[in-house]
């Protein structure tokens, strides 16, 4: 019994040196086809489409907003969706700025977000278009 516990010890101690020496030779690949993201920074939203004006409860629904941008090395990153109150919401895009070479141009892109209301009401959603303006949209939740 003692035997095969200090061979089992053995094979383990070999197993774990093997598996550290595979991790040492084993490197990451240095290739620079990637992006890096240099920053971050609002994108106006220049329009909304919402499909259903009126729905139910707990539902969801994916409203899709369109924005411009200025080249490849640009995109979509998030949303900054605010409460403002029990039926008011405030939805901010924002955009990445990437490094690298980009094919230049204006082009325009789509992304969606889920609403899920939840309580009845009429909400209210501004989605920010630049500076101090909003594209107000209303869902009516039943």
């Amino acid at each position: 019994m003692i035997k095969i516990y200090v061979v089992m010890k053995k094979f383990l101690n070999i197993g774990a040196s093997a598996m550290v020496v595979g991790l040492f030779f084993t490197s990451c690949n240095d290739n620079e086809d990637y992006r890096t993201i240099e920053s971050i920074d609002k994108v106006k939203i220049d329009s909304v489409k919402i499909v259903n004006d009126t729905m139910d409860v707990f539902t969801v629904q994916s409203i899709k907003t369109y924005s411009t941008y200025s080249s490849q090395c640009e995109g979509f990153y998030a949303y900054d969706y605010i409460h403002n109150n029990n039926l008011t919401r405030t939805v901010t895009a924002y955009k990445y700025i990437t490094n690298g070479p980009c094919a230049q141009g204006m082009f325009s892109g789509a992304s969606q977000i889920n609403f899920s209301p939840q309580q009845v009401g009429t909400y209210t959603l501004k989605f920010w278009s630049g500076d101090n303006t909003w594209i107000t949209k209303t869902i009516v939740v039943e």
